[in-house]
């Protein structure tokens, strides 16, 4: 208890100086120890562009040099495997050997099944079975996720992979999207993270996770729904106030009318005319007998209807929009480098967007080089997912985690659960919606878990698990050679106060420096 109370108080002190005051990882080391301050600038660089600095990824900067290392980042290889023990992990999860047709259909027919039992408690047990199985894909969905952000070498693409996800953002809770939320991930998001925008915005618009979540599904002639409309211009294109009005949205909806989701394995009945117009592809359906074919105005162009033509239009006028540049780069500049990003890096990056027709990476290549983003590193607060994932990075470097139920467990608690956000803003990007007091406790208490090797993350699956336990040295190579370079007099005289390596472990992942 005596114990438990003094961390309690030095995690006050945390909160207190997080909330205050940002102290910056670099300390200059003065110009007799170059090769030291290059290494903490590597440090910074590993840490502000991945899930976390550990020594695997340090090393890998430090062999190819910056450059090579950054641009490797920027330009990853399509198809990245993850180390052996974690893609032998994600290839057994039985969700991802089927399609989200599959699933979706695959669950369907359970669902009518169980409606057709006659047997009340028959009925219940079966329908309560088939919410089961899709909470389960659900949290394979998440695994999946964990051990990508965890191990996969093309660390930049899942720190955007998360970005996106947040960006175009879908709840799991709806309808049927526990089912569809990894393939959402895997298939529209990913794939595009570094690509041009017009693709990612594409690929969001044609999958049935959005359709459904933003019920575009409904959207037909005669009955327009503007949701999806109407979120694609205020949150996923040009944003609030950016100069479109009602009347914009109001077309976007028509143009979108017939794009929806179809389960059923046989093309819908159409009039000959119509035929050539149909457009699928799993569970997404352009569906022509749905559509509004009269022409429209969006945005001052005028845009003759003919079909899905229409849609790809729209998307290119929507991503060439100014304001479409300028929302993307305040966006990315508000998760890499500063809750206010400065206005002169903002505008650079969206210069870079439209000159490259929005390519991403350029994109990004511009805010890497930026000397802003240089002034910026070790000052950027971490949201919860980051937090976790580098904790459990830099404590175990590299051994491979065998059950991420507790990581999935903590992103909850933490309040930003993965899939789970309702709203389609997506979770906040401002230090100030992570760094309350009760935020902070919650911290310290999963620093506690991860630091004194209680957290299950070695527990092996089944009826008969077995926890194996790897304790994390935190004190390491890297410790000595550069990371506690970083901290404070005031973090290393509480360090020197632990009376175990459990305690040490614990309040150096909860001290401020590890906070960002």
């Amino acid at each position: 208890m005596l114990r438990r109370s003094a961390l309690a108080l030095t995690l006050a002190a945390v909160a207190g100086a997080v909330a205050l005051a940002s102290p910056p990882l670099l300390r200059s080391a003065g110009a007799t120890e170059p090769c030291q301050d290059c290494t903490l600038r590597d440090v910074a660089l590993v840490d502000a562009l991945t899930f976390g600095v550990d020594g695997t990824t340090l090393a890998a900067l430090q062999t190819q040099g910056r450059e090579a290392w950054l641009q490797a980042q920027l330009h990853p290889p399509a198809g990245d495997r993850l180390p052996e023990a974690a893609q032998r992990q994600l290839d057994a999860l039985p969700a991802r050997q089927k399609s989200a047709f599959d699933l979706a259909t695959g669950f369907a027919e359970q669902a009518r099944a169980a409606g057709e039992m006659a047997d009340p408690d028959q009925k219940a047990a079966a329908r309560k079975a088939v919410q089961e199985g899709m909470s389960d894909v659900a949290r394979q969905s998440a695994t999946a996720f964990v051990l990508r952000a965890l191990y996969a070498p093309d660390q930049l693409r899942e720190r955007l992979t998360w970005f996106w996800l947040n960006h175009f953002n879908v709840h799991q809770a709806k309808a049927n999207l526990r089912l569809l939320v990894g393939d959402y991930e895997d298939r529209a998001i990913r794939p595009h993270a570094l690509g041009r925008f017009r693709d990612l915005l594409m690929a969001t618009l044609r999958h049935p996770a959005m359709l459904r979540y933003l019920d575009n599904a409904e959207n037909a002639a005669g009955h327009i729904n503007e949701n999806y409309a109407r979120e694609i211009m205020e949150l996923h294109t040009m944003g609030v106030g950016s100069g479109y009005a009602q009347k914009d949205v109001e077309e976007l909806a028509r143009i979108l009318t017939g794009v929806g989701i179809d389960q059923k394995p046989e093309n819908p009945r159409l009039k000959p005319e119509l035929q050539p117009l149909l457009v699928r592809d799993g569970l997404f359906e352009f569906n022509p007998a749905r559509h509004d074919f009269g022409d429209k105005l969006l945005l001052g162009h005028a845009i003759k209807g003919r079909g899905f033509g229409e849609v790809e239009e729209a998307v290119d006028i929507l991503c060439r929009q100014p304001a479409t540049a300028r929302r993307v780069a305040l966006q990315l500049a508000t998760y890499f480098v500063a809750d206010n990003p400065p206005p002169a890096l903002v505008e650079r990056m969206a210069q870079r967007f439209t000159a490259t027709d929005g390519d991403i990476a350029a994109m990004l290549d511009t805010m890497v080089h930026a000397p802003e983003l240089t002034a910026s590193l070790g000052r950027r607060f971490k949201d919860p997912v980051r937090y976790v994932l580098s904790a459990v990075r830099l404590a175990y470097d590299g051994k491979v985690i065998t059950n991420a139920a507790p990581i999935q467990n903590w992103f909850n608690r933490l309040a930003e659960g993965l899939y789970n956000h309702q709203t389609p803003d997506g979770y906040a990007l401002v230090s100030s919606a992570w760094n309350g007091s009760g935020q902070m406790m919650t911290r310290f208490e999963i620093a506690r878990q991860i630091g004194s090797n209680a957290a299950g993350l070695f527990k092996s699956a089944g009826p008969d698990a077995v926890d194996r336990p790897a304790f994390p040295l935190l004190q390491n190579g890297l410790w000595f050679s550069t990371l506690h370079r970083r901290l404070s007099r005031q973090t290393l005289a509480a360090l020197d106060q632990a009376i175990s390596p459990q305690d040490w472990n614990t309040l150096f992942l909860s001290s401020p420096e590890f906070m960002q």
